[in-house]
Formats: structure tokens, sequence, C-alpha cells
């Protein structure tokens, strides 16, 4: 089933995304390479000979691409969690750029919003730059006292115990959902884009009250070196996930680039860079 759930994900980003560039000068080449590097053109390609047998010509704009990008994934995690929902019970929700002040963890962050914007020195001071939105986020709804007590009575309202947790619907007259994973979506890594995930990583981190969600980037990129800029390191992402790794690894193996393999493999052996296909059953833990 799982092979079956990566295949359509796969199906629907070569129909709806991954495009054929017509470039007289050197050559054509899909628009997750960078046009100007042949290592990550030939890569590019090896990739999508191994998805698709008829791709698309055509252009996508880079916004445009990282919006249908982020939609995909989501769409692919909601599919695939929701198959694995014995393992992690809940009511979940997924939507894609939802503040995160929407959230249990952040929803401070809404009152100091109003606070700094209607103050010009405080807000030159702080700046904007905490109230994020993910790409895409996963959430879990609070359960009430009947959904607790389902099996047989744990507690009750009179009761001294767990009055303060934000999983318990009851606690609170008006409740957030609780901020589960926050997914950053990088079609290609090129200059900063990397660097803007570390940041949102380090927000996170800094302004929660709570627990602290997973913290997941997910990417297309075709090398291994600029996939290494934003997977190596500890602490602030959880781990990256490549959407066709077994693809990208075989495509790497064919062109005998033994730098870019040499780094793939590092990030694999060195636990940094994982599947698309890995990440439902890693937001299950």
């Amino acid at each position: 089933m799982f092979d079956k759930f990566r295949e359509n994900y796969h199906q629907k980003i070569c129909k709806q995304l991954l495009r054929i560039r017509k470039n007289k000068g050197k050559g054509n080449y899909p628009n997750n390479a960078d046009g100007d590097s042949k290592i990550s053109v030939k890569i590019a390609w090896g990739i999508i000979n191994l998805l698709t047998k008829k791709p698309i010509y055509g252009n996508i704009s880079g916004q445009e691409a990282g919006h249908i990008f982020e939609q995909l994934t989501k769409e692919y995690i909601e599919e695939a969690f929701k198959c694995i929902n014995h393992l992690r019970p809940g009511k979940w929700n997924y939507s894609t750029h939802t503040g995160i002040s929407k959230f249990d963890q952040y929803r401070d962050l809404a009152y100091l919003d109003e606070y700094i914007k209607n103050n010009k020195e405080l807000a030159s001071t702080f700046g904007l730059d905490y109230l994020i939105s993910p790409d895409i986020v996963v959430s879990r709804e609070p359960v009430s006292d009947k959904e607790i007590n389902r099996d047989k009575k744990i507690i009750v309202n009179r009761d001294l115990s767990a009055k303060l947790t934000p999983l318990r619907k009851d606690n609170y007259s008006f409740h957030n959902p609780i901020l589960h994973a926050s997914i950053s979506c990088k079609w290609t890594l090129r200059s900063d884009r990397g660097q803007n995930a570390r940041t949102e990583a380090l927000n996170l981190i800094r302004n929660r009250k709570g627990s602290l969600p997973h913290i997941i980037a997910v990417t297309a990129e075709p090398t291994a070196t600029r996939i290494a800029s934003l997977a190596l390191g500890t602490g602030d992402i959880d781990c990256v996930y490549h959407f066709a790794l077994n693809e990208l690894k075989k495509a790497i193996i064919d062109t005998k680039d033994e730098s870019q393999l040499d780094m793939l493999n590092t990030l694999i052996e060195g636990r940094r860079l994982r599947d698309i296909s890995d990440l439902p059953f890693d937001l299950a833990v």
C-alpha cells in the first residue's frame, strides 16, 4: 500500500509539477535542476527517467512550483499518515501556510503580535519574523473527557489531576490544536533557501511553550552536496526527506560522480536524509 501511495505521489508530481525546460544553448533540463550545473542536470534526468517515460515539456514559475510541491506533499502525508492512524491515534489536521500562533504552543505570539504592531519602537526592535507560517503543518485536536474515559473512567472534572495539559479539551473554554509537525518544502535548494528553513526551525524552538513539534524539510533537489547544506548539522531540523530518494541514489550511482555519491552515503548513513515514504512513520513517533 505504501508503495502505491509513493507511486501516486510521483505520478502527480510528474503530471503537475515536473517540467522539461527548453534551452537551446545548453540543452533541455528538468525544472528541479540547476541549468548551469552539468551534474545537477544529469542527476535530475536520471531521476525523471526512473519516474516517467513521458516527461512534459514546458515551464512553471518558481513560486508556482513551490506551491504545487507543498500541496502534493501535504496530500501524500495526509493519505499515508491516515493509513497508520492505529500507530498514533487522534484527530489530525493538515494544512498549508497556517500561522503558528493558531496552535497551543505558540498562542501567546498572537497577543505579542497585537502589542508590537501598536508600538513602532518594539516593532523595529523585535521585528515580525517570529510569526512564521510553515509550508505544511500537522496538528492534533485536544481530546474530550468522554474520549479519555472511553474504555474506563480515568478522570472527571472534580479531580485535581491533569488540569493544565492542553491535550485535555475540558481544561479550557477555548482550545487550540497542538502543533505536531512543521514541514518546510523546498522544490530546489539554491542560494539561501536552506537557511530559511533553519531560521524557521529556530523560531519554533525558541518561541514554544510546551512540546516541540517535529521540524522537517522535504526537497526534490538532485545534488547531494546542496542537500547537505540543509541536512548536515544537528539541533534545528529533525531530518530532511527526499521526494524520491531511491531514484536519487540510482541516478547518482549511474553518473559515477564519487563526490556526490560519498556525500549522499554520508547523509543517509548519518541519518540526516530519508525517503518521503519514511516520513509518515516518523510522524507516528
